[in-house]
């Protein structure tokens, strides 16, 4: 049987490892590849997965937004979400073994072990650190990493050391699957909070490439070979943040309530709102009778490049002019922000909220509400992401759709 590994790297760019002086990962020589697009995490690891677009496997963003229910959903774990056929389906059916660990939508995934983080929100608004694992306990250990690194104002490229020593130890047991799809957060934090060139940048680099030898050298002595690829490459902000939704409630489509002097949205009234997500947002229209003047009405930002189809049952897609991004706020004042714009609620908000990586005020319980604070952002697909693979890989390979129709290939091709 065939042993592959798989390993996804968030923010690793090829113009970022190139800018350090890196040519090799783990002996493996380095080539660029165009991203999935939307260039974001859920979307980067659908594609990998299926080896379809997102307008095909349906996940076009972080997040999700529920018309029947009007609710809208980030880093939801299930893996239905994800729609196609898998490019390890026949790999599996004549007999290899497959894990998943610590990709997004991998609950419920037809794969033999699963490790993802699941922590439990309590009651009183606290947090009991856990992962969920597939078998239990696989990894020997309730918690392989320190979630609270993982995302937040505490987030630090250290934790795919956790995840890098506990996938080291299952390999080295004999155990692991033939094919293991892993994924390290590390590089993601830094160059968000502040940008490809500062000088904190070289530490997280460094980190992420020792995680990513340490797993890749370990596979190989058991006889894996390996692909690394970078599920998106950040650039850096260069300019404010587009507010679409603020738009939306001037212009009368976006209807909040007032609780406490707080604006929550209220999306039942309210004809149209924007999931944000980085470069790219999705744009729903609640009331299908102003389909075009919202098309009409945020294409004419200044900060918006396209305005497109959706996915993800979406009207439209918004694309974000180069050095920009999209935030989710829809309130002016922060006495009209709701409490949970200074907490880490990475599930809640209706749209993705890099601030979360930075404390806010004087209150250390608090996330920050700033968003001048953000220097990277990521979304768009003209910076690519860098490759490197043991495999024969075709010249000129393209993107990360073909990336994976190549593996889907080689997994169900019979050795010679």
């Amino acid at each position: 049987m065939k042993k592959l590994l798989v390993l996804s790297v968030a923010a690793m760019g090829a113009d970022l490892l190139k800018q350090h002086g890196i040519e090799t990962l783990a002996g493996l020589p380095l080539q660029a590849l165009t991203s999935a697009s939307p260039a974001v995490t859920c979307t980067a690891q659908a594609t990998l997965r299926t080896g379809l677009t997102a307008a095909d496997h349906a996940m076009g963003s972080n997040g999700i937004f529920l018309r029947e229910s009007r609710q809208s959903l980030f880093w939801c774990q299930s893996a239905s979400l994800v729609h196609g056929a898998r490019i390890w389906d026949e790999f599996r059916a004549q007999g290899g073994r497959v894990g998943l660990y610590f990709f997004q939508q991998s609950l419920g995934e037809s794969v033999d072990e699963i490790v993802s983080p699941a922590p439990i929100h309590t009651h009183g608004g606290g947090m009991i650190m856990a992962t969920y694992q597939k078998p239990e306990r696989l990894l020997g250990m309730e918690n392989p990493v320190q979630l609270w690194r993982y995302w937040g104002p505490l987030a630090s490229p250290k934790v795919g050391r956790g995840i890098a020593d506990a996938l080291v130890h299952h390999i080295r047991s004999g155990e692991a699957p033939e094919l293991l799809f892993v994924y390290l957060p590390s590089l993601d934090y830094d160059l968000q909070r502040h940008g490809t060139h500062h000088p904190s940048i070289a530490r997280s680099v460094r980190e992420t490439i020792d995680q990513i030898e340490t797993l890749v050298k370990t596979a190989e002595a058991q006889g894996y070979e390996r692909v690394i690829v970078g599920d998106y490459a950040i650039t850096d902000v260069t300019q404010p943040p587009c507010f679409p939704n603020r738009l939306l409630r001037e212009a009368g489509f976006f209807a909040t309530r007032t609780v406490k002097g707080m604006r929550y949205p209220d999306f039942w009234q309210s004809r149209a709102m924007v999931l944000c997500d980085h470069q790219t947002a999705l744009v729903y229209c609640l009331d299908p009778s102003c389909r075009e003047d919202v098309r009409a009405l945020l294409g004419a930002l200044p900060t918006v490049e396209e305005v497109r189809p959706g996915t993800s049952g979406a009207d439209w897609e918004l694309v974000a002019k180069p050095g920009t991004w999209f935030a989710y706020p829809w309130w002016n004042s922060p006495s009209e922000a709701p409490d949970y714009a200074t907490h880490v609620d990475i599930h809640n908000k209706p749209g993705f909220d890099p601030c979360e990586l930075f404390f806010g005020g004087l209150n250390p319980f608090h996330s920050s509400t700033d968003t001048s604070k953000i220097r990277g952002t990521h979304g768009r697909t003209d910076a690519p992401v860098a490759l490197a693979s043991s495999l024969p890989l075709p010249e000129n390979l393209g993107d990360a759709q073909a990336l994976a129709q190549f593996l889907r290939t080689w997994l169900n091709t019979p050795t010679t």
